[in-house]
């Protein structure tokens, strides 16, 4: 749900306590190959809601999936989502660079005739090797111009590890078809996929399967330090929302005290006092 006081608006998200699958490649974590496979089909019965919704993501990648205490995956960071109908198409570059489809780097640079839902398929395929192998299948980052990861998407081949069983190999093949034409891109596709012929739609869906990894509950599960910064940087901290309101009101004398409001502000009040200053040096 959410709320509002006169400066911002609140969302209120479920609580997810595994933290995201960045922090934990950034922790060393080998994924198996039955782990990521129960990403793959929990993610895909996400992205085919997101779908019957007409809602494209657009940067689904390690850092925006969560997992909850018993291990299973949640989509966050609708930011940059968009919603197209029947046959329309995005056309804006939106995304992040090692994660994005081809055809949003064509749209933007000659004009292309768009993109639609199989570009979060590719992220898909993207984020699952990427789980697998601990790295990304080109070697593309933010300051990597656009035509020089066209090019690669000309010239280089992916390589797949030995190591891997050869139906993940097929499956990952097409989620990195560079035709969204001939891509993987609908949950109809993947469950008609040869090595997802054993899962079980019902239970995953119930989140009755049990994943491979499981979040340390005894964990943060984050790092504590980089959201302590991210804190530091807002522009509008919450320790300094008391002054601010109390300015405004001093302007607007004549509005009355919105019980709403004040309500509000004793919460937040409550909080500063109680909040408990994270010490980086221990």
């Amino acid at each position: 749900y959410s709320f509002q006081d006169e400066e911002d608006m609140f969302m209120v998200v479920d609580l997810l306590l595994g933290g995201d699958l960045r922090y934990h490649l950034q922790q060393n974590v080998h994924f198996n190959e039955e782990t990521v496979k129960l990403y793959i089909c929990e993610l895909a019965l996400s992205l085919d809601y997101l779908q019957r919704y007409h809602i494209i993501h657009r940067d689904i990648k390690p850092d925006n999936i969560l997992l909850d205490e018993h291990g299973h995956v949640h989509i966050t960071d609708f930011n940059i989502a968009t919603i197209v109908k029947g046959s329309e198409k995005a056309s804006s570059m939106a995304g992040t660079k090692p994660y994005m489809a081809p055809e949003v780097f064509q749209a933007f640079m000659d004009g292309g005739p768009g993109y639609s839902y199989p570009v979060d398929w590719w992220s898909l395929g993207i984020t699952a090797y990427e789980l697998l192998r601990g790295w990304r299948p080109y070697e593309i980052h933010s300051a990597t111009p656009i035509d020089e990861i066209l090019n690669m998407f000309k010239t280089e081949r992916v390589h797949y590890s030995s190591a891997w069983c050869k139906g993940m190999i097929a499956l990952l093949k097409k989620l990195l078809t560079k035709d969204p034409e001939c891509r993987l891109s609908s949950l109809a596709d993947i469950q008609n996929s040869p090595y997802l012929a054993d899962v079980n739609w019902d239970a995953v869906l119930e989140k009755a399967v049990t994943p491979g990894f499981v979040p340390n509950k005894g964990r943060l599960n984050c790092d504590p330090t980089f959201e302590l910064e991210e804190m530091i940087l807002e522009s509008k901290p919450l320790h300094k929302k008391k002054k601010r309101l109390a300015k405004n009101k001093s302007k607007d004398g004549a509005k009355e005290t919105c019980p709403l409001n004040v309500h509000l502000q004793q919460c937040l009040e409550t909080v500063r006092k109680e909040f408990i200053i994270f010490n980086r040096e221990k």
